[in-house]
């Protein structure tokens, strides 16, 4: 029998009819004659009030105890799903991460998972039944209970669906589909049929908050396809594939923003072999992810300023360590800025195409909005501006690509 991974999201179960209604599409597949696995997010704002209070006790709480907090809003809906499923005549069994079990490694708030046995879904499988798996969650080297992150259901997801040889892993959500940019900023943003692995990792990683970008790495490399469906409307949605699957491929696919930026400036480093281990070493081990990067050096070549990005949310922390390791660094002061965000377009037709960066930055000009960093990959190009100038920016740049429809 073919299998399909089926995740809902936070607004998919956020109250008892919807959790019904979501058992009800369940229940269909299982008609159609597939083998369901089930992977449910907790109900829309639950975790945000676990981590508030977590927060509210102690800001500089123990990751492992902010872990056993949060980890309970998926246990309660994949609880409640498993029971709504059974309400309709649908066997189910749900199991938290840990009871899988999903290994990961032990890096809590962040984990990685690094392993998930099949055994139990496969003997649910063999009697009939649909598994239900609490996403958002493993268990680590130190038998604790870790979290994978915000958005880490769609990696739990896409994780069981690699592991069970899933045909396929349909994306349960509050939107239809994928679209050029966000609709709520860029009114004539399009929907896309169909858009690569690689394209949705990087508007994935660049602020597109429709995918987590693990869960798109895990489907590219195990090649799991996705389906991004709305749970509100019976209409298509995204399928996420191989490049070779579209037939047709735009300069530009999608215009990211992100928000959540913040830039520091590291002023008056040593210029000497090293000092960038020195310098971004502490943040790694502090589990601090730092983004753009410039550096820029002295006229007299003494010295340099790094400038780099960081999660606007891991700004307090990220001074901490770096103060904390100002006389193995040598700088003179630190210059933090929370009010940028982050632009980029994203196209695998950047491949093959010249002038795609020129007209960004001709496009920007033309409404003076200033760059303050410039990243580039093979099918991206990313910019830190003014924050004030995000949505001027987002909008300039889908008309300026011909994204409009």
């Amino acid at each position: 029998m073919a299998r399909i991974v089926m995740k809902f999201g936070g607004t998919s179960v956020a109250d008892l009819e919807r959790i019904r209604t979501a058992a009800a599409r369940v229940k269909r597949e299982v008609e159609a004659g597939r083998q369901v696995a089930v992977v449910v997010s907790a109900m829309a704002g639950v975790t945000n009030q676990l981590v508030d209070w977590v927060r509210q006790l102690d800001p500089l709480h123990d990751a492992r105890e902010y872990d056993a907090v949060v980890a309970t809003g998926e246990q309660v809906t994949s609880g409640l799903m498993a029971i709504a499923l059974q309400a309709i005549g649908v066997p189910a069994r749900s199991w938290a991460g840990w009871q899988l079990p999903i290994h990961t490694d032990a890096m809590h708030g962040k984990a990685r998972i690094t392993g998930i046995e099949r055994a139990a879904i496969d003997a649910r499988f063999a009697q009939g039944m649909v598994a239900v798996v609490a996403g958002f969650q493993g268990i680590g080297p130190d038998n604790r209970i870790t979290t994978l992150g915000r958005g880490g259901s769609d990696t739990s997801a896409v994780a069981v669906a690699a592991a069970i040889g899933a045909e396929r892993c349909d994306i349960y959500t509050d939107v239809d589909g994928v679209y050029t940019a966000d609709p709520r900023i860029v009114e004539r943003a399009q929907k896309l049929e169909r858009i690569s692995y690689e394209e949705m990792f990087e508007l994935a990683s660049l602020g597109s908050k429709v995918l987590q970008p693990r869960s798109v790495e895990i489907a590219m490399n195990h090649r799991v396809r996705l389906a991004v469906l709305s749970s509100f409307k019976d209409v298509p949605g995204t399928l996420i594939c191989n490049e070779d699957e579209i037939v047709e491929h735009h300069v530009v696919s999608g215009i990211a923003h992100a928000r959540d930026e913040a830039k520091i400036t590291v002023v008056k480093v040593a210029d000497r072999p090293g000092i960038a281990a020195s310098l971004f070493g502490p943040l790694a081990d502090a589990g601090i992810n730092v983004d753009m990067i410039v550096q820029n050096i002295s006229p007299d070549g003494s010295s340099t300023d790094m400038t780099f990005t960081i999660g606007r949310a891991d700004l307090d922390r990220a001074l901490v360590v770096l103060n904390n390791a100002r006389d193995e660094i040598g700088f003179t002061e630190l210059r933090p800025d929370n009010k940028v965000a982050k632009v980029s377009v994203v196209g695998v037709g950047m491949r093959s195409h010249a002038g795609v960066a020129l007209t960004m930055f001709r496009t920007l000009a033309a409404e003076r909005i200033n760059i303050q960093l410039i990243t580039t990959s093979e099918i991206k190009v990313s910019v830190l501006i003014d924050e004030k100038y995000l949505e001027l920016a987002v909008r300039a740049l889908h008309t300026a690509y011909g994204l409009d429809g």
